[in-house]
């Protein structure tokens, strides 16, 4: 794939509001695939925020509510959507995982759970246990999920690098006043990858009076260049991410070719 259009769907989310927030997620997707995105991204558990207040009513499994009207929408439109919700620990009567799922044309066709959650997150989630990129099925595309807090991690990045994605992808609810890190950890791992970087942030505030986010998303090229860059205001964020400039970045500085894993 030489190129895809892509879309950050930068949205305020109500804690605990499941139908409200997945009516305005699908009406700005609407209208991100009204000007030619192929491939949407949300910010993380958007569906739900984190709503701590009542985990049992928001978690849910790959066939609830949320993957049923994604999937909808997914298959109308021929698109791709990469968003994560809340899914419910089925080993366990109290924790729960942060599920990234992939979706093609209506199919799920790859999952990820987020393995590092942060703080207080930890109360309530377990971590995933592996890393891993998503191959679509339809279309010559591998892309490498990563979820908030993960992105201060550069191993997480490299290692999807190293196993093929096409694309590096972070969800997030990265919250102020930490924009100045985020945004310098976005550029970061698209730099030290030599991989286009798509990193959706929510926006607006938290049922929880001391947190508010800033937004900020960005869509990075290979080369580490802020193609496209929200604000503070929720926004449908939309850029042609050119692929085949990877290749021309890593033989032009040959990064990968001159690591060496035997003495790291």
């Amino acid at each position: 794939m030489n190129s895809i259009n892509v879309a950050c769907i930068q949205m305020d989310v109500i804690d605990c509001n499941k139908a409200a927030n997945i009516s305005k997620a699908l009406a700005m997707a609407g209208d991100a695939v009204s000007k030619g995105a192929e491939l949407l991204v949300f910010p993380e558990v958007f569906s739900t925020g984190f709503c701590y207040g009542n985990m049992e009513r928001s978690a849910e499994s790959l066939k609830g509510d949320t993957l049923a009207k994604m999937s909808d929408f997914s298959k109308k439109h021929g698109c791709i959507l990469v968003f994560s919700i809340i899914e419910k620990n089925m080993s366990s009567d109290s924790a729960y995982y942060n599920l990234g799922v992939c979706m093609e044309d209506g199919e799920v066709v790859g999952t990820y759970r987020k393995t590092h959650p942060f703080k207080k997150e930890k109360q309530y989630f377990s971590p995933g246990d592996a890393i891993y990129p998503i191959m679509l099925k339809r279309r010559d595309l591998t892309i490498g999920l990563q979820i908030c807090y993960e992105i201060r991690f550069p191993e997480v990045a490299r290692k999807l690098a190293l196993q093929g994605s096409d694309i590096l992808v972070t969800i997030a609810e990265f919250p102020a006043p930490r924009q100045n890190i985020w945004r310098s950890l976005a550029m970061a791992r698209a730099i030290e990858n030599q991989i286009p970087h798509v990193a959706c942030n929510r926006v607006g505030n938290c049922s929880d009076p001391s947190s508010s986010f800033f937004g900020g998303s960005l869509i990075i090229d290979a080369l580490g260049v802020v193609e496209a860059e929200a604000g503070d205001k929720e926004v449908v964020l939309i850029h042609s991410v050119q692929m085949e400039k990877t290749s021309d970045i890593r033989e032009s500085i040959p990064v990968f070719k001159d690591r060496r894993p035997d003495i790291y």
